[in-house]
């Protein structure tokens, strides 16, 4: 995640912390040194949704060889013990699993910080509350689009309306919402009345995800953006960003899976005011780029683990086999390993590109779908000439 607001303004969330701290890129195994990777935790594969671009190629159905409480339990306790910072429970559709509160007690109880990412489509009056009671310290809740493009891409009429329903029955009790936005050729054109509807809901956070071919996101690489389309909707983002900074109600806005607009805003920035710039690489620095496999980790339903959600390609182990700790430790795994000292493994444009050190390669899933796990990166929408040369 790259957190615009925070590279233009003074803004510190806990996930800051995480991201920007001095020595996080110094820690192979974690967010930085003594925690964990943040574990995101697909809880289920079953979902009230049909979603074009589901990683996870989620469905209706439940399926038997999801983990059941007990092993959930122990889940939980593994990763407690190996003190991840946060723990996000994903899906699927997580709303639609019976124990859900009971999980998340469990992981309170054990002091992790939990986050749920949902659909929003089932968040009631009465859920919300108890989400608030114990404790959950963010809801992200899934909009790609308005309500046309939105219920089209994600399969259902109607789900647009339950969705803000959802976000404003979190705003109603005091449970810190946002937003989750995959850009796509269906919905780029609507960043702007996107951001209208998050001053008028005055919803604090989103977070932006570039497309990645993953899941079902394999079938529809055709909606991916021109390079020229990304750079005027990051400048767009980037430009709301600023706005809400100017008015005095800055947001968290986010970027996901796409270090290039890490490199993209220091380049904006250098134009006009060299300072900031200088600030802007530092905290990019201390980050390191993307580091699936090192600072995030995944865990499906079944228990299977991966370098990160998108990686579905390449499992590292299964917790009913081995516990979170033996899996994510194994200096004997030869993709871990390699993931996580990738630099010497890069090919082409993103061995020889001069922001490797605050990119890292880029995400590695759209690079293997692509024909090429060390290849090049092609999300990357910088060109020849700001990628070369020396900084």
């Amino acid at each position: 995640m790259f957190n615009i607001t925070k590279m233009l303004t003074e803004f510190n969330t806990y996930g800051d912390q995480l991201r920007y701290d001095k020595d996080c890129s110094k820690s192979p195994i974690g967010t930085r040194p003594g925690l964990g990777p943040v574990a995101a935790w697909n809880i289920n594969s079953q979902c009230n949704l049909n979603c074009k671009h589901c990683y996870s190629n989620s469905t209706a159905a439940k399926k038997d060889e999801t983990l059941n409480t007990k092993e959930a339990f122990a889940l939980i306790d593994q990763l407690a013990d190996f003190k991840v910072p946060v723990l996000l429970l994903s899906g699927g559709e997580p709303l639609l699993r019976p124990d859900l509160f009971k999980l998340i007690k469990k992981a309170k109880s054990r002091n992790l910080r939990v986050v749920i990412s949902t659909n929003g489509t089932l968040l009631t009056e009465k859920m919300v509350q108890e989400f608030k009671s114990l404790g959950v310290s963010y809801i992200g809740i899934s909009l790609d689009g308005l309500e046309a493009v939105n219920d089209q891409f994600r399969g259902k009429k109607g789900a647009f309306n339950a969705a803000l329903e959802g976000i404003q029955n979190c705003q109603k009790y005091g449970q810190k919402v946002g937003l989750r936005f995959t850009i796509n050729q269906e919905n780029y054109q609507q960043i702007d009345e996107l951001f209208q509807l998050i001053e008028a809901e005055k919803i604090p956070r989103i977070c932006f995800y570039h497309l990645v071919y993953s899941g079902r996101g394999e079938n529809i690489k055709e909606a991916e953006l021109s390079d020229q389309d990304k750079k005027m909707t990051v400048d767009k983002i980037i430009n709301w960003a600023q706005y809400f900074i100017d008015q005095g109600e800055p947001r968290e806005i986010l970027t996901v899976d796409n270090h290039a607009d890490g490199a993209y805003l220091y380049l904006k920035t250098e134009e006009n005011d060299p300072e900031q710039a200088e600030y802007i690489y530092s905290q990019l620095l201390k980050s390191g780029g993307n580091r699936s496999g090192s600072a995030i980790a995944n865990i499906d339903h079944k228990g299977d683990v991966f370098v990160d959600q998108f990686s579905r390609f390449r499992t590292l182990g299964n917790i009913r086999e081995n516990s979170f700790s033996e899996i994510w430790k194994d200096q004997q795994n030869e993709f871990l390993n390699k993931m996580r000292n990738r630099k010497k493994y890069l090919k082409g444009r993103c061995a020889d590109c001069r922001f490797l050190e605050i990119c890292n390669g880029n995400l590695r899933a759209r690079a293997y779908a692509a024909g090429d796990l060390w290849g090049a990166d092609p999300g990357c929408y910088l060109n020849e000439q700001e990628t070369g040369g020396n900084l």
